[in-house]
């Protein structure tokens, strides 16, 4: 059998051959990952990102839609989102955020001039700080970013029959007198199983909701509001959200001494179990919509 005479008279350099190989590799590695993707039953998965002293939720649907729940206060965000999205994807379907504190907003800038965002949705609060001038700009500068405000009654579709509610806030926005007031409370659902994000909302939003939608606030899995702060999560809230998991979102030797003493009682007091960034670091959940499981 004779050889191709390019293969008998070509002596290939070796960094040329090295890095034939390495696209083979990388090729059929590809391919590889491509057809466990497709293979592997739909989830949905809600990764709680480590900012330090801030709120970050990055949730990715069952379809791929990637949802980013505010941004913490700085940078960190943009060396915690690779590690769950992949270093390569740069786009976001949805940017929310929740109010306009700077430990909820202040990374999303950064986020915007690194990522491809298609929507922004915000609570419509206003109110004055450099936090909040940064986002605008930014904001103004994404090209083709649709942007909206959120409202109870508002339901964001993320694929394959997964969903989030918004259950607050109303129109009443611009007369509440804290920010926190404000926030944007989601619900999302999965098939049988349930995620309850609260932003900053204080107790007396809590309560409010449980008047509203009573046992409709089932989760199994629940992020305490503000950081876990004495004045958020309480009694009433816990049971009628009956958690499996609460998740505080803090930084490490914080200066609010969050999480509260008096909240990780009450979490204690529900049966619940009580994790946090703090020492846990990003905590990621998956659901195929029947259970939900830590990764």
């Amino acid at each position: 059998m004779r050889l191709c005479p390019w293969l008998m008279k070509t002596r290939i350099p070796y960094p040329v051959l090295a890095l034939l190989t390495f696209l083979l590799l990388a090729g059929n590695a590809a391919a590889y990952a491509l057809a466990l993707r497709h293979d592997a039953a739909p989830t949905l998965t809600v990764s709680f990102l480590d900012v330090g002293q801030g709120d970050s939720i990055l949730v990715k649907g069952p379809t791929g839609i990637q949802v980013l729940i505010d941004g913490g206060k700085d940078r960190s965000v943009i060396r915690a989102l690779p590690k769950v999205m992949g270093p390569l994807d740069r786009t976001i379907d949805l940017m929310v955020a929740t109010h306009p504190d700077a430990d909820h907003i202040g990374g999303l800038p950064d986020v915007l001039a690194r990522y491809q965002v298609a929507h922004l949705l915000s609570s419509g609060r206003e109110t004055d700080s450099s936090f909040v001038d940064r986002l605008e700009a930014a904001s103004t500068g994404e090209r083709g970013m649709a942007r909206g405000v959120a409202r109870k009654g508002m339901r964001i579709h993320l694929g394959g029959g997964a969903y989030a509610d918004v259950l607050h806030p109303e129109d009443n926005v611009a007369k509440l007198p804290d920010t926190n007031d404000a926030s944007v409370v989601m619900r999302l659902v999965y098939g049988d199983t349930e995620f309850m994000l609260t932003g900053d909302a204080p107790s007396w939003v809590e309560d409010r909701l449980v008047k509203g939608y009573g046992d409709g606030l089932r989760s199994d899995v629940l992020k305490a509001g503000h950081h876990g702060s004495k004045t958020s999560t309480g009694a009433l809230f816990l049971g009628a959200v009956d958690p499996d998991t609460v998740v505080i979102s803090a930084g490490k030797d914080n200066s609010y001494g969050h999480p509260s003493a008096d909240v990780l009682e009450r979490i204690r007091d529900s049966g619940a179990a009580a994790i946090s960034t703090i020492e846990s670091g990003t905590i990621i959940f998956v659901s195929d919509g029947k259970t939900v499981s830590r990764k």
